[in-house]
């Protein structure tokens, strides 16, 4: 049996009631747990970290730095006082602005798993006006100045006005506007995807689970891979960068990693990259899922090394700058005219002394604007100048063909670590304009009640696939 070892004394909340309590990390051999205790309802471990690379020499320190404008203040403590508070130790890189609650897929996994199905009931929140949408934005730009935004829902493409709301929040200062989309609209309505260029789109975050319709048919419900490429054609077409977002889910599509990234670079450079993100559980859970319902971070790490057959090496990913490092990696490559991967992540020396949270969260806003965008028709023209030798090719192919392979840890009731909550720097602008740490607003106990989420009066099941 392998030997315990505690790493470190945090909090989480109670899966049945979501009550803070007390939680440990705990190492067992290569693997790390959660391990908490709720005096009502009991003991909770989950494990959040399995193998290589190892836990010790992922973990790094941050300098956190507490948001500029806190709009609420400190009352009951983490998770209960978002808005952001005082005692959160990372300003917003990424805000999201739920744009409808409407959605035209089924998905067995959704962050808004209460909202499943209820369309037709007519159970779901009316779509927010453009009066209500301005004032999030300016309410974002006191809070943060002009963060990345990416807009989102349920499905935003149901919105014919979405347009005029990327326009609005060009117009008020936000360079850099992402839409979160399943793609179906894009694949049938070409004009729509025109549109939404001309008012100033810079990228979209496209949901693309794998390269086979099996996976579709159990994730979402319905083969979906002609419309995907049809969707991918049409962002080719207006200049939109796209980043494939898989949500990977043990049995169903982990072993599609590797397809996944030979899809993303065989249509790079409109593919900008290729973003996991291991399955998390919301919503109604009568069985709680189990350890072999999930993948972590370093497995998803492994299985990238191991599906593409060496054409990304492990070696090649690096904990994030922003948020905490439990959250998410990170690798930059270049795609050579060959198809070969060059290597082009920035590493930080041990011994320099770590980043404050703000430079972090800058650069990390500005990595995404530049990497996530379409690059421009003459980008890959060098200036004329001394020959590189073998460099002169890599940075060439740099100016078009970045492509950045990267996954994200999403926080559920099971898993959630008040430490990791704190650093989040990924959040979602609730309908009364409080800023809320992503996990936090999402979370849901394992009945399907939600922290921060208005609820619609009957949440759907979340189903197990």
């Amino acid at each position: 049996m392998n030997q315990e070892r505690i790493l470190a004394e945090t909090e989480s909340v109670c899966p049945e009631c979501l009550q803070r309590i007390p939680a440990r990390r705990v190492q067992r051999g290569d693997d790390v747990y959660l391990v908490k205790r709720c005096e009502t309802h009991g003991t909770f471990e989950v494990i959040v970290w399995r193998g290589e690379p190892a836990h010790s020499a992922w973990v790094r320190p941050k300098t956190p730095t507490a948001p500029e404008h806190p709009l609420t203040p400190v009352e009951q403590g983490c998770p209960f006082d978002c808005g952001l508070c005082p005692e959160h130790r990372q300003q917003t890189c990424t805000a999201l602005l739920e744009v409808t609650q409407r959605c035209n897929l089924h998905c067995a996994f959704c962050f808004a798993a209460q909202f499943d199905g209820a369309a037709e009931t007519g159970q779901v929140s009316p779509d927010p006006d453009l009066a209500t949408l301005e004032g999030w934005y300016r309410g974002l730009l006191r809070a943060s100045g002009p963060c990345n935004v990416q807009l989102s829902g349920g499905e935003p493409t149901l919105r014919d006005d979405l347009p005029a709301i990327v326009a609005l929040g060009r117009e008020l200062g936000f360079d850099f506007i992402q839409v979160n989309t399943n793609g179906l609209r894009f694949a049938h309505d070409p004009d729509y995807v025109a549109a939404l260029k001309t008012a100033g789109l810079a990228s979209v975050f496209l949901q693309f689970d794998g390269a086979e319709d099996t996976i579709y048919r159990r994730l979402r419900g319905r083969p979906l891979l002609a419309e995907k490429e049809a969707a991918l054609a049409a962002c080719a077409a207006h200049g939109l960068g796209v980043i494939l977002v898989p949500t990977l889910v043990p049995g169903v599509n982990v072993h599609a990693i590797g397809d996944i990234v030979r899809f993303g670079l065989a249509h790079a450079p409109t593919v900008r990259g290729v973003h996991f993100q291991p399955v998390s559980y919301f919503g109604r859970y009568p069985t709680p899922p189990t350890d072999e319902d999930r993948i972590t971070l370093p497995e998803v790490i492994q299985e990238l090394a191991a599906q593409t057959e060496g054409l990304v090496r492990a070696e090649a990913f690096v904990p994030p700058g922003c948020e905490n490092a439990l959250c998410s990696f990170h690798g930059n490559f270049v795609q050579l005219a060959d198809g070969r991967l060059h290597a082009w992540t920035r590493r930080r020396s041990c011994c320099c002394q770590p980043k404050p949270a703000e430079e972090g969260a800058a650069d990390a806003r500005k990595f995404v604007a530049h990497q996530w965008v379409a690059p421009e028709p003459d980008a890959g023209v060098m200036p004329p100048g001394p020959s590189l030798g073998g460099w002169d090719e890599v940075l060439e192919r740099a100016r078009t063909h970045g492509f950045c392979i990267s996954g994200m840890a999403f926080q559920d009731a099971w898993t959630l670590d008040l430490e990791r909550l704190r650093d989040c720097c990924i959040h979602t602008v609730a309908p009364d304009g409080r800023i809320v740490p992503f996990c936090a607003y999402n979370l849901t106990d394992r009945h399907g009640q939600a922290l921060y989420r208005v609820t619609s009066d009957r949440a759907s099941e979340t189903s197990q696939v």
